[in-house]
């Protein structure tokens, strides 16, 4: 009898212990490849805004972000992205005496500091994960142009190089999904996010794809 008693007190708290334990990690560490498709106003190659619309608004570089789970489904979120873009430029500036050409090189860059709140159903017994985020934190905008006039006698009033730098309220908005390859690691196929960022009083409107590796 006793003995019956204390197997049956055994499979009870093995049951309890097993009740208890956390399915899903309670944190996650995300690092991949962004793109970032800028809103060209985010870059104006100086303060007249002339060479404002010169370079293509693709920007490529890294997203990093780690999350804490409180639960199976929302976890706590902190993100940092980097994006960088470089083009040569040539364009001609009459003047009163001719026509003179401008010609360099620029070199952007654009981050996000942000965090906020993620909601995914983090079981491990999920092979797709979907999910979504919201986030709100600081963009940082540099702009750095590199160029030459010629010839010198009708280059007059232009002023380069440039160096600016701007930083603004950010928002990150999106979600994409996760697939999961091993207890520890699952493949982020995919994260689409709508980026807005106000610089001054311009809202510019900034798309961020990002793919990479969650390690958990």
């Amino acid at each position: 009898m006793k003995k019956n008693i204390f197997a049956i007190l055994l499979i009870t708290l093995s049951g309890l212990v097993a009740f208890g334990q956390d399915d899903y990690k309670k944190a996650e560490f995300f690092v991949g490849y962004s793109n970032g498709q800028v809103d060209n106003s985010n870059f104006r190659y100086n303060d007249s805004g002339s060479f404002r619309d010169i370079g293509p608004p693709s920007f490529h570089g890294f997203n990093v972000a780690g999350v804490y789970n409180f639960s199976r489904y929302i976890g706590l979120k902190g993100d940092v992205s980097g994006t960088y873009n470089s083009n040569e430029f040539s364009f001609p500036i009459i003047q009163a005496g001719g026509t003179a050409t401008v010609a360099g090189k620029n070199r952007n860059s654009l981050y996000n500091v942000v965090g906020g709140v993620q909601i995914k159903d983090n079981s491990d017994d999920r092979r797709f994960k979907p999910f979504a985020h919201g986030m709100v934190g600081a963009g940082f905008a540099r702009r750095d142009t590199d160029a030459s006039c010629a010839p010198t006698a009708l280059c007059s009033g232009i002023f380069l190089p440039t160096r600016n730098r701007d930083t603004g309220f950010a928002g990150v908005v999106g979600g994409g999904i996760d697939v999961k390859v091993s207890d520890r690691i699952d493949l982020r196929a995919f994260q689409i996010d709508y980026n807005p960022i106000r610089f001054s009083d311009v809202l510019d409107h900034n798309v961020r794809i990002s793919v990479g590796i969650v390690f958990k």
